[in-house]
């Protein structure tokens, strides 16, 4: 017998913050399905500096769940918005089917954009 996931999905308002930068706890990463979401980190000043927008289709937040680590900036909602949650049990059943070294190569990728995104935002300029 086949088991059918269910997606979890989240609507957010015009304007809602969906996780701040250095929020812990839930691993997930999320897929927009509709809407456009702003990825913006505090600089050395201390004002938001906008990374990106994430249109419709894209995914934001995935290095949380890969890494574990602190969200290493703020997504809020430009539009209202709906994403799909993808969770680390999704994930982690993708990944046990893959080769140690993709695992591996995904982890340097998320250490090293965490890396340049720090410098980026401690640079004074």
């Amino acid at each position: 017998m086949a088991t059918h996931e269910v997606l979890d999905r989240r609507v957010y308002a015009e304007g809602e913050v969906i996780f701040k930068e250095g929020d812990v706890g839930r691993r997930c990463a999320y897929l927009v399905e509709s809407g456009r979401v702003e990825i913006s980190k505090n600089g050395a000043d201390g004002h938001a500096m906008v990374l990106g927008y994430i249109p419709q289709g894209g995914i934001f937040g995935e290095m949380a769940l890969v890494d574990n680590k602190p969200r290493m900036a703020k997504a809020r909602a430009v539009d209202a918005t709906t994403v799909i949650i993808v969770t680390e049990a999704a994930l982690e059943q993708k990944l046990r089917k893959t080769d140690p070294f993709i695992r591996g190569l995904l982890n340097i990728f998320v250490r090293n954009i965490r890396d340049m995104a720090d410098k980026m935002t401690n640079a004074t300029g």
